[in-house]
């Protein structure tokens, strides 16, 4: 089996919208339409509804998780069973069920870390959970935990081709968090759990 269809099968899994999917089994308003306008968990929560934002967060990270499992599973090396999930992520970004606009791809490079090592992950999440805490921003803990990723994966492998995955992750998030930035040098940033925004 060759690599290039596992790939294209990665990307279209990253693709799946599951902000629109829970919103509409939820009988809320498309996401796109409010907020930031993202396709993500943060902003559904904005919704009010945690029940979906929360199904938005598992589908999204799960899909990240799933492409990287499976293609270990199928006996790939972990650095191709790497760029797979990076195929979901650059799904999830760029989807092509919602014309190449989709969300920012936190969760799903979440759940990136997760089927490459548990403990990157972990690290990554406890930044992203610090962050938000202190702050509560969601935009600000996002990007401090792409930033930690590399930095984590080079001190944890010995393997190029992954810590160029996490560094190619991390310079998407931080381009689809260039709008976050500058509401935050503004001060017109949304808070975690600020209720809907115009």
């Amino acid at each position: 089996m060759t690599l290039l269809p596992i790939l294209v099968a990665a990307y279209l899994l990253g693709s799946v919208p599951f902000a629109i999917i829970s919103s509409r089994l939820f009988g809320l308003a498309d996401p796109r339409e409010y907020g930031s306008g993202n396709p993500g968990a943060t902003n559904v929560l904005r919704s009010g509804n945690k029940a979906a934002a929360i199904m938005t967060l598992v589908g999204d990270c799960a899909k990240g998780w799933l492409a990287v499992w499976a293609v270990a599973r199928l006996g790939f090396s972990p650095q191709e069973a790497a760029l797979a999930g990076l195929a979901a992520f650059f799904g999830h970004v760029f989807s092509v069920f919602l014309k190449f606009k989709g969300g920012k791809g936190v969760a799903t490079a979440l759940g990136v870390l997760t089927g490459i090592n548990g403990w990157l992950a972990l690290s990554a999440l406890a930044v992203w959970l610090v962050v938000a805490l202190v702050t509560r921003y969601s935009s600000a803990a996002a990007l401090a935990a792409a930033a930690s990723a590399p930095l984590a994966g080079i001190v944890m492998f010995d393997n190029p081709t992954i810590v160029g995955v996490l560094l190619l992750m991390t310079a998407v998030l931080v381009w689809r968090h260039a709008g976050n930035i500058r509401k935050l040098k503004d001060g017109t940033e949304g808070k975690i759990g600020g209720g809907k925004k115009g």
